[in-house]
């Protein structure tokens, strides 16, 4: 192995005069890597709690929507019954749920 040029897996941007002035002074050679500090979380990773929670909040909407329909529903098919039959009759006791107020 020739020791008068710098290792090129190690450091290729150390110029040659540079590494062989401090092989021949003794003078240590320092690298310095620049790096940028990842610190905080990426972006996707908030991508999917947002989509299950978008999700979780639709299908809520949902529910309560179809819960509104057919309490709508209901009411109407019990106002209709109502108004269909007369006085309901139970052991005697007779009831008239809708009707005029005459």
């Amino acid at each position: 192995m020739n020791q008068s040029n710098p290792p090129g897996s190690l450091a290729p941007h150390i110029p040659a005069d540079a590494y062989r002035r401090a092989q021949a002074t003794g003078q240590p050679v320092v690298i310095v890597v620049h790096t940028t500090d990842h610190s905080g979380r990426p972006l996707g990773a908030y991508l999917y709690p947002l989509a299950v929670a978008g999700a979780a909040a639709v299908g809520i909407f949902a529910t309560v929507a179809a819960l509104i329909a057919l309490l709508d529903f209901a009411v109407h098919t019990a106002v209709a019954i109502g108004a269909a039959t007369g006085p309901i009759g139970v052991g005697g006791i007779s009831l008239k749920l809708f009707g005029s107020k005459r």
